[in-house]
């Protein structure tokens, strides 16, 4: 999805400078306990579905929004499994657009497998075993959020 009402006012007045946001993100899961990873447009790295809030926005219906915004599918929303920041969450995309998240995961469930993915931002998804996640290059958030969630290889 491109960038937000919201985002995109406060950039008109503070330009590139670094802005922090509140942001969700999403551990899903199957029954096979492999793990949903998606890789964007911004960054070829592998991640978490996931984004940021939008004024007055409860964060359970944020990271439900950016499921099915993203994967085009509902999913249930479980447990927190933390809250995250720091300079791992700092990211500068291609536009030199700097933020600095701070997200709260949520442990979800797909309630379908008809996943259709949102152009615009996504390129690539994939189940992933424990196992298989280390072989793969992530966002630096991603080993604390999915060994808090109990996935570990």
């Amino acid at each position: 999805m491109p960038i937000s009402p919201y985002v995109s006012s406060m950039r008109e007045r503070i330009g590139h400078d670094l802005l922090l946001l509140p942001a969700v993100s999403a551990v899903i899961r199957n029954e096979d306990g492999q793990v949903l990873l998606a890789r964007s447009h911004a960054d070829d790295r592998w991640g978490l579905i996931g984004g940021g809030l939008e004024p007055g926005e409860d964060p359970i219906e944020a990271i439900a929004r950016e499921i099915l915004e993203e994967l085009g599918v509902e999913a249930n929303v479980g447990d927190v499994i933390g809250a995250y920041g720091g300079e791992q969450l700092v990211i500068t995309y291609p536009n030199g657009d700097r933020c600095a998240y701070v997200t709260t995961a949520y442990a979800c469930r797909l309630l379908s497998d008809a996943v259709v993915l949102e152009a615009e931002e996504l390129h690539d998804v994939a189940w992933c075993d424990p196992v298989g996640i280390t072989w793969l290059e992530t966002q630096p958030y991603v080993p604390r959020i999915l060994a808090d969630a109990g996935i570990r290889p």
